[in-house]
């Protein structure tokens, strides 16, 4: 594996778990000795509350800063003034300022890959740079997309979730096309699963018919549970707060199924 694997975990619905799979994933990996580097690129911050941060705005430096800085052209500060260490995982925090970025991007030249030209900066010292995108399909994402070898989606079996990933889809082709050849889709997983209603399988068959030929769908699905909000609560993933919970044997799972499809 090259180092420095860069993963986005995207899709623009809200609440299909974006940051609990970001979080449990970059644990896991962790846990089966590979060195992980954070994200948050979600001016929304919850990654970097999920790191005991109460209030993400009060950073000295935060993922704006760093890219403002690609912008001007200026030196970079030193890592030991923004990256956060945590429970084995590094983090690049984010604030509400990020969403200030997408503005500063209009007129900024080549806009579509400032994290690209900003990541260079990390991808020797990790073996993994996991991105949490914003859910939404605008500038930031696309850059999320621009710097990434690979993404992948989380989704529920809900329809609108299903529905939605068509259009993610055509933005991670475009910019396949015109900015990032190289970029590949990990595939999709599934979120908040339970297998108990009859709603969750028929979407799931919907899901399977409609992408399973040209993305792979992951076996483990995750189910859902109150485990990952008491997680959360306690600035823990849900891997270290409940390890035997069904949740956390899932993401376990995950883990080692992710790193065993050629990562």
């Amino acid at each position: 594996m090259s180092k420095g694997r860069i993963i986005a975990i995207a899709n623009q619905k809200g609440g299909v778990g974006k940051t609990t799979t970001t979080l449990n994933l970059a644990y896991s990996l962790s846990e089966l000795g590979k060195k992980v580097l954070l994200i948050d690129f979600d001016p929304q911050s919850n990654l970097t509350m999920c790191f005991g941060v109460d209030r993400p705005d009060e950073l000295e430096t935060t993922i704006y800063d760093l890219m403002m800085c690609i912008i001007d052209e200026k030196e970079m500060p030193d890592k030991s003034k923004y990256i956060l260490s945590f429970n084995n995982l590094d983090l690049i925090p984010c604030s509400i300022e990020l969403s200030a970025v997408e503005m500063s991007l209009v007129n900024v030249m080549s806009r579509e890959v400032i994290l690209k030209m900003l990541l260079e900066n990390f991808k020797n010292d990790y073996d993994f740079i996991i991105i949490d995108c914003m859910p939404a399909l605008g500038m930031l994402t696309v850059n999320a997309l621009a710097a990434c070898d690979s993404v992948l989606i989380p989704a529920t079996a809900q329809y609108l979730s299903a529905k939605g990933l068509e259009l993610l889809l055509q933005t991670i082709a475009r910019v396949k096309k015109r900015i990032n050849p190289n970029i590949t889709i990990d595939g999709i997983l599934v979120t908040m699963f339970s297998d108990r209603t009859k709603l969750t399988k028929e979407i799931l068959n919907l899901m399977n018919d409609a992408y399973s030929e040209y993305i792979r769908i992951f076996e483990s699905k995750i189910p859902v549970s109150i485990k990952v909000g008491e997680a959360s609560y306690r600035y823990k993933s849900v891997i270290e707060y409940q390890p035997k919970s069904k949740v956390a044997l899932a993401y376990q799972e995950f883990g080692k199924e992710y790193l065993s499809y050629g990562n």
